[in-house]
């Protein structure tokens, strides 16, 4: 599948990325590349092989240092806190 400058404008678009117009054609082909290369996993031949919830299924240990020494002291660190709500600290909203 060939990805040309048009098609990439839209996509470009559509993902909210602004590309300047002289760069359209070099994005066109190398959008081209990577659609070539995804191509190019048809071609494996991946019968019978069982999809992997995990690479490792083996958890990692604690060490002396992951345990939680310290704590239940909410109320003392967020008595400095400008705003909170219960036990947790309140910040502005930043995303709309």
């Amino acid at each position: 599948m060939s990805i040309d400058a048009q098609t990439a404008r839209k996509i470009a678009r559509l993902a909210h990325i602004k590309i300047p117009p002289d760069e359209l054609t070099a994005v066109a082909e190398d959008l081209s590349k990577i659609v070539e290369w995804v191509g190019q996993l048809d071609e494996v031949k991946a019968d019978g092989v069982e999809p992997l919830a995990n690479v490792n299924d083996k958890s990692l240990g604690w060490r002396e240092q992951d345990v939680v020494t310290d704590g239940g002291k909410a109320k003392a660190i967020l008595a400095n806190a400008p705003s909170r709500t219960a036990d947790y600290f309140t910040v502005p909203k930043v995303v709309e």
